[in-house]
């Protein structure tokens, strides 16, 4: 059973390395938000309406929380069992759905437009994570998490090999530009949006892989950004403005949390949680706090750092 700390600074907030000390703030800890969800996953934040959304997958439900009123209420059942939730450029929601197997944008009027749903006549596995760059283009990753059985989705074989995939908006056209990932899961960009941070959940161990982003969205000189051991299971990534890395991580009382990696890879920073991390994202009026979903609860904790946002 989790409960507050009494006293600051919270000890739930581990210092691995000096760098983290000027992202510690000495008397924020941890908050629990929400509790009673099955499994969450994709927090979004929604500035002008001063909520956050997340999905409860296996409760085939979005969930809204009032940053005003700390009223907990569902923006959306059915949700298509979605997963992994950002917001356009124009400040759009754009949803992965495990259940329709699809991509989709919701509209200012409410209504869904499918914005990807099969690959070379194909149908997609279960589009799990998303991110958006200043281009527009939309990046997203599709393991075969969603379709392994009936409770995140429906049980069926996979159609296509596991990629990431990058999607002009514009003119519909899609290409695979992580072909070589068995799972890819969390993803998103650095600051300067110059590199895309991948994770790697299929392999043995589970890394983080980094590339290196062109003009034109190419990706080139994949590399291995964090080994996460024999242990180690990082999910949904982040980045901050200074370009350090903000992991969900598991699995085991020692490791469920929220891993924090400089830019050169090296774990800096640790928040502990009672259950792994699924998914966060950084809200609030200064971009300034760290909201982090769990497989049953929603976590906060006000940092000194800031998210990134597409230049």
């Amino acid at each position: 059973m989790w409960e507050p700390s009494e006293s600051y600074p919270d000890p739930a907030i581990e210092v691995l390395d000096p760098r983290f000390l000027k992202y510690r703030i000495g008397n924020a800890g941890v908050e629990r938000l929400a509790t009673g969800i099955r499994y969450g996953e994709g927090p979004v934040w929604f500035g002008d309406g001063r909520c956050l959304l997340w999905s409860d997958i296996p409760n085939n439900r979005i969930m809204r929380w009032d940053e005003e009123s700390g009223a907990v209420s569902v923006y959306r059942k059915p949700s298509g069992f979605a997963n992994g939730n950002t917001r356009d450029r124009q400040g759009r929601l754009v949803s992965c759905e495990h259940g329709e197997r699809r991509v989709v944008r919701t509209e200012y009027d409410g209504t869904l437009t499918v914005l990807a749903d099969q690959f070379e006549g194909k149908r997609l596995n279960s589009p799990n994570d998303v991110v958006v760059k200043s281009d527009d283009s939309i990046w997203f990753s599709d393991p075969v998490f969603g379709i392994l059985n009936d409770y995140e989705g429906f049980k069926t074989p996979p159609e296509l090999p596991t990629h990431v995939y990058r999607l002009d908006p514009a003119n519909g056209r899609m290409e695979a530009v992580v072909q070589d990932v068995p799972n890819p899961n969390g993803l998103c960009f650095s600051p300067d949006e110059r590199l895309l941070y991948v994770v790697d959940n299929g392999s043995r161990p589970n890394r983080i892989l980094v590339y290196d982003v062109a003009e034109g969205g190419t990706l080139t000189h994949g590399r291995v950004f964090v080994d996460a051991g024999d242990q180690g299971l990082p999910d949904g990534i982040r980045c901050d403005t200074d370009g350090n890395v903000w992991a969900g991580w598991g699995s085991g009382p020692t490791l469920n949390g929220v891993m924090v990696f400089a830019p050169d890879g090296v774990a800096i920073g640790r928040v502990a949680l009672p259950d792994r991390c699924a998914n966060l994202c950084f809200g609030g009026a200064r971009r300034n706090r760290l909201f982090m979903v769990t497989g049953q609860c929603l976590f906060a904790l006000y940092v000194d750092a800031q998210g990134a946002a597409p230049p």
